[in-house]
């Protein structure tokens, strides 16, 4: 039992230290923070269906890069928030290349508010669905192409089946 707690934790340590490391590489690229968001780290969001303590490694990474990264409070939070909805709700899906679509829709959703709000100061219905589209994009290559990439070669290894 108290090894299994350790193992849990240990898990969602590292998922978070590769969120942050990926996140921060995608900014060096100039790809995090701009519409379209590539956030490589997004890709991990997979990690749900391989083992629990990916939403909380999720929620932990992504909370370490926008508070580091310069980001405003209200990204800092509704930001990480979103991830760790996407997160949650894609550990539940029982059909794993269905599993980045509740990070690929909450991100859409909520995103484009922070960037409007925060960074844009303009808000429209027109600002939003353009807003949204371009941070839809984002999550598509980063959540779903290359998040069912890495989940397809992990898949393959019986040390990475499902929790």
């Amino acid at each position: 039992m108290k090894n299994e707690k350790i193992r849990k934790l240990t898990y969602g340590a590292m998922i978070a230290a590769l969120y942050f490391v990926l996140t921060w590489i995608s900014e060096l690229a100039g790809l995090a923070y701009m519409t379209p968001q590539i956030r490589l780290g997004e890709a991990l969001c997979v990690l749900t269906w391989l083992t629990p303590a990916a939403v909380p490694g999720l929620f932990a990474g992504c909370l370490l890069a926008n508070l580091t990264m310069g980001c405003v409070v209200w990204d800092v939070i509704f930001g990480s928030l979103a991830t760790l909805i996407g997160a949650y709700v894609g550990s539940k899906i029982k059909i794993k290349w269905l599993v980045p679509l509740p990070t690929v829709i909450s991100n859409a959703v909520i995103i484009p508010f922070i960037i409007i709000y925060c960074y844009m100061d303009t808000l429209s219905l027109s600002v939003y669905v353009v807003t949204a589209l371009t941070v839809l994009i984002g999550e598509i290559v980063s959540a779903y192409v290359i998040g069912i990439l890495l989940l397809a070669a992990m898949s393959k290894h019986s040390i990475f089946m499902k929790k």
